[in-house]
């Protein structure tokens, strides 16, 4: 029985996941309206507020099935975004349904050993244009978070990222030959997380150890309401285009 008189079946438990039957007339969607609640990360010490689902959300959220933020996306508001493009700036979308293993801790000494959670993402054909362009007239392609890293990286092909609806379970580790972001904008993350893992590959180890001494020693906010920081890729780790 879960909370609000709703019914729900456990069929399989996989570590803190669980695959549920749900016992229920309403449209799936309409259930988790009723009886869902924002899910907020484990670090967040509290109980969900009301004011959560606008504040813990992006502006530009559009798709239902996120089970969090890309949290990167929290800093920008409508009017930040309208002077992005009067600066010139191209804003190009794409859907990320943020899995839960987002918040899975690297237990594993072995890198290789450690399980990815897949999610879905969806680059449309405008998106996929726009990079092109980029491309073309030697622009940045500036990802705004880890998560469209993912997905844009896992969507490289020798001929350009690929348009359409997909999962990944791309696991970013130091040494990777990142071949679509320049630049990414992304929050400061917890410690043993693939999140830092990710960061250190693109940035370089040495460049984010010290980002993150200067963070601690300045008394940065860290995590999903936190700082951010605007990476440059290691040039070391640059792939022929």
């Amino acid at each position: 029985m879960l909370e609000g008189g709703a019914i729900a079946t456990v069929l399989e438990r996989d570590g803190r996941f669980v695959r549920l039957r749900l016992d229920a007339s309403l449209p799936f969607d309409e259930y988790l309206e009723r009886y869902g609640e924002v899910p907020l990360p484990p670090y967040i010490a509290r109980s969900v507020e009301v004011a959560d689902a606008e504040r813990y959300q992006t502006v530009y959220a559009r798709e239902l099935g996120a089970v969090a933020a890309p949290t990167a996306g929290l800093h920008f508001d409508r009017s930040m975004l309208a002077r992005l493009r009067a600066r010139g700036i191209v804003i190009a979308s794409l859907t990320l349904h943020v899995g839960a293993g987002t918040f899975e801790p690297v237990d594993e000494q072995d890198l290789s050993q450690h399980r990815m959670h897949s999610e879905r993402y969806e680059i449309p054909p405008a998106t996929v244009e726009a990079i092109a362009v980029a491309r073309a007239t030697r622009r940045n392609v500036i990802a705004v978070g880890t998560t469209t890293l993912r997905a844009l990286e896992s969507a490289a092909t020798p001929l350009g990222v690929r348009a359409g609806a997909a999962e990944t379970a791309l696991f970013i580790t130091p040494g990777f030959p990142f071949r679509v972001v320049d630049r990414l904008l992304t929050n400061f993350h917890l410690p043993r997380s693939t999140l830092l893992l990710l960061v250190s590959a693109f940035g370089g180890f040495d460049t984010i150890r010290a980002a993150y001494a200067h963070a601690i020693r300045e008394r940065y906010r860290f995590y999903s309401y936190g700082d951010a920081m605007l990476l440059e890729r290691d040039p070391s780790v640059e792939s022929p285009r």
